[in-house]
């Protein structure tokens, strides 16, 4: 071994290590997403150990939530809605995406199905992805 390898893993092994582990229940989730806030609120500079853990943890939260969330059996309203809440937006910001503010209503009440027109102007201005827009809706609304 030479003496610059000697030397990192000496170093390396002054180092803490890391609590970064994968996230397998709803809590270690919880938990994850407590760090990366606060990782996040730090605003870590890139090649430091915090900004490494949290680019770790997103990548970790991101796979964990692909598995246990999966956005292609989301309900193309609850995701419209939840995209609202979100964002900020009120029945009248979906003016622009799908019509006029009855269609807005029937759309949001289950009345009205999304037209391809509708799907691409919502997923291109409120950041949903298509697939989910096109899905069958799954709940009858009141």
């Amino acid at each position: 071994m030479t003496s610059m390898t000697s030397k990192r893993s000496a170093k390396s092994a002054k180092q803490p290590l890391s609590c970064i582990k994968i996230i397998r229940t709803a809590q270690d989730h919880k938990s994850a997403m407590e760090r990366i806030l606060v990782l996040m609120h730090l605003d870590p500079p890139r090649g430091t150990p915090e900004f490494d853990e949290m680019e770790a943890l997103g990548l970790l939260i991101e796979k964990y939530e692909e598995v246990h969330f999966p956005m292609n059996d989301a309900d193309p309203i609850d995701m419209i809605k939840f995209m609202m809440d979100q964002q900020g937006l009120k029945k009248k910001d979906l003016i622009p995406y799908i019509g006029s503010a009855s269609k807005v209503t029937e759309v949001l009440n289950g009345t009205r199905s999304l037209s391809l027109s509708m799907i691409r102007k919502l997923s291109e201005g409120m950041k949903i992805p298509a697939g989910v827009l096109i899905q069958p809706i799954q709940k009858k609304r009141a």
